[in-house]
């Protein structure tokens, strides 16, 4: 294989891998906000729960203060009661003892009613709570793992860039301007392998004639149908530039 045309293979492999580590960096940010959103609904919800228990709580307190005024005004009433000089005076006090009595029936009725309502309520607030602990936990460490990843993908990303500008720095010009023009025509791929007598990017069949001119390997060839370069030896064949191996970046 032409050397030109293994700096090309070696050059897609590394702006393969620059595409997927540059679509990780950008994507984890979004990730990190996806989880946040999650996380602040929870919270929402859980403040609606306080808020519903809160609420039971103020009107519990609210019916055992209506006890306590009424109770206070039967006792006041029952004071004048004793004072009635009159069957109608007597009678007008013992009705309205009789209505705050029935108005203390009616809040006690309510409070059990509350009661009812409070203990899923706060059974509720308890495990959103605990829920949300956890999640919070979950999310820190996720933001940290996301913190951590991003960190490797730079530097990976960096070692990357620094290999393909060694790289197109041994590169014939007029190979890597036509190796650039093709990638950015075919999103990002512009060699491909002919196996079997097909390149393998469009899976064209290629012409006999053409078939035995790229297997000399005397020239830098493109497929007839999508203009990709192509190369007729194994992607392992790239790895004996100048004489060492040349491994792709670890992550």
């Amino acid at each position: 294989m032409l050397p030109d045309l293994q700096l090309a293979v070696r050059l897609q492999e590394l702006d393969n891998r620059v595409t997927e580590l540059t679509l990780e960096i950008s994507s984890l940010p979004k990730h990190i906000a996806e989880i946040a959103k999650k996380l602040e609904i929870h919270e929402r919800k859980l403040e609606g729960d306080r808020a519903a228990l809160s609420a039971n709580q103020k009107d519990r307190k609210k019916m055992e203060g209506e006890i306590q005024a009424q109770e206070q005004k039967i006792s006041k009433l029952r004071g004048q009661m004793i004072e009635a000089k009159t069957n109608e005076q007597y009678k007008a006090f013992q009705n309205e003892i009789e209505f705050c009595e029935k108005e203390i029936h009616s809040a006690e009725d309510r409070i059990l009613e509350l009661m009812a309502e409070s203990d899923p309520l706060d059974k509720n607030v308890k495990a959103a709570e605990a829920a949300l602990k956890q999640e919070k936990a979950q999310v820190e460490a996720e933001k940290q793992q996301a913190t951590a990843r991003t960190a490797e993908d730079k530097k990976a990303l960096d070692q990357l860039n620094h290999e393909r500008s060694q790289v197109v720095a041994r590169m014939n010009p007029n190979i890597y301007r036509r190796y650039e023009h093709i990638r950015k025509a075919r999103r990002g791929l512009a060699v491909a392998e002919a196996i079997d007598g097909r390149c393998n990017a469009c899976h064209m069949a290629m012409r006999p004639q053409f078939s035995q001119e790229l297997k000399r390997g005397d020239q830098v060839m493109a497929c007839e149908s999508c203009t990709r370069l192509l190369y007729y030896n194994s992607p392992s064949s790239v790895e004996d530039l100048a004489g060492q191996s040349a491994p792709a970046v670890q992550r």
